[in-house]
């Protein structure tokens, strides 16, 4: 009786995860038909972030004092 219990038990388990991998499949083959949603946060997050890509790529670095006067400093210097 009791292996008749347990053989019974192991298919209707082995069953109840075969339904289950096979579902889990077409859910799968479900979302990749549908397009990606995109949150507002997310959306505003990159939004910005491409804002200050462009920023970052329209940077000058700033000239050096010495630079910008045409190195005047080694000229008073030396008299």
């Amino acid at each position: 009786m009791f292996w008749t219990v347990m053989i019974i038990a192991t298919v209707l388990v082995a069953g109840g995860w075969i339904a289950y991998a096979i579902y889990d499949y077409k859910m799968r083959q479900e979302e990749k038909k549908r397009p990606k949603v995109r949150s507002e946060r997310l959306q505003k997050t990159q939004g910005e972030i491409s804002d200050w890509a462009k920023k970052m790529a329209a940077f000058q670095k700033p000239v050096a004092k010495r630079q910008a006067r045409g190195g005047q400093d080694s000229q008073d210097e030396d008299k």
